[in-house]
């Protein structure tokens, strides 16, 4: 089976990853094979499919949560890709706050925690802090270094060439994860949606588990590294600009400081700026589109955790024609296309 992957971003290289493993001769095409410019590379990689379901369709919850079950096991075949299983502390440092994360907390079935017990467990965290809640069964994993070993499995595999036209290739399958470059080549409703995010750098060992808090009625997560990065996002944005902007900026260190003050004296080693690919649905755009042509775009915020089931199906649908039936809920055929 010649299979041609269109899109180096981390979907795309854990479906050639997968079929490579399974026997199939792929190539992947990007113009920018060694390049930065996807939505991975400023994705902070929390692994979280209670807390994203929250806002969610119950197809994709059943998604997010196969997905996480698969990533021990995706993560382990790839090395060193900085999984962590210290799990999340959700906070909340206002009564209005409070009410916002409750309704997440209840979804997941988690414990509420006084400010004194969140404390008790993030020694970081403000004392203004009025509650919190624990996901122990929450990670992490450092989207670049998961990119890094993916592309060191696919070596000589990959081809820089910018694709304008799926008919340019030949192969007997075509897998179109271009991101948002997928609607231009599918004709599909895929949008930017563009995200601000910053990184600190201090002394190791400031936070332990991931942050997902509200302060003031801004929502901020930080996603602590062992090498004392802080991973600080993101903001959600309908644009399709580039530009880190010092209201998003702003937003972003106020609602980090209000919560963990001591991330004051870190340096901010990095503002960077991506777009997620978002659907009409927030859903991904997963199957068929027609005769050899197969999608799998649109994750939105969900790339990272869904990469491994996305392979997972993709590859079964190349190599056999068929997949698991959680994958009907997401075909191309809900926007009109097939």
């Amino acid at each position: 089976m010649r299979a041609a992957i269109v899109g180096g971003g981390i979907i795309g290289l854990s479906i050639a990853a997968e079929l490579l493993r399974r026997g199939a001769d792929v190539t992947v095409y990007d113009p920018a094979p060694d390049g930065t410019d996807g939505a991975w590379h400023v994705a902070a990689g929390m692994l979280a499919p209670g807390g994203e379901s929250v806002f969610e369709v119950p197809q994709l919850e059943r998604l997010l949560e196969a997905s996480g079950e698969l990533w021990p096991a995706f993560a382990a075949g790839l090395g060193e890709v900085g999984y962590d299983s210290a799990g999340t502390l959700g906070v909340a440092l206002t009564a209005d706050d409070v009410t916002e994360m409750a309704r997440e907390w209840k979804h997941q079935k988690l414990a509420p925690l006084t400010g004194s017990q969140v404390r008790d467990l993030a020694p970081a965290l403000s004392p203004r802090i009025r509650a919190g809640a624990y996901a122990p069964t929450e990670r992490q994993v450092d989207p670049r270094r998961v990119v890094g070993a993916l592309r060191a499995a696919l070596d000589g595999r990959t081809e820089k060439r910018f694709v304008s036209a799926v008919s340019e290739l030949e192969a007997e399958v075509v897998v179109v994860a271009a991101g948002c470059g997928t609607a231009a080549l599918t004709g599909l409703p895929i949008r930017p949606v563009k995200g601000q995010v910053l990184r600190l750098r201090g002394e190791p060992g400031l936070l332990r588990h991931v942050i997902d808090g509200a302060a003031d009625g801004r929502h901020v997560y930080l996603v602590p590294r062992a090498d004392g990065e802080v991973v600080v996002g993101a903001t959600q944005e309908e644009r399709t600009d580039r530009t880190p902007t010092a209201g998003g900026v702003h937003d972003l260190l106020r609602a980090a400081l209000d919560l963990v003050p001591g991330l004051a004296e870190h340096e901010l080693a990095e503002v960077s700026v991506g777009h997620r690919p978002g659907t009409p649905d927030n859903a991904p755009i997963l199957g068929t589109l027609r005769d050899n042509v197969i999608v799998a775009a649109g994750h939105h915020r969900n790339g990272i955790l869904l990469a491994p089931i996305t392979a997972r199906l993709i590859a079964d649908l190349v190599l056999t024609g068929e997949t698991d039936p959680i994958i009907d809920a997401f075909t191309p055929g809900r926007f009109g296309c097939a």
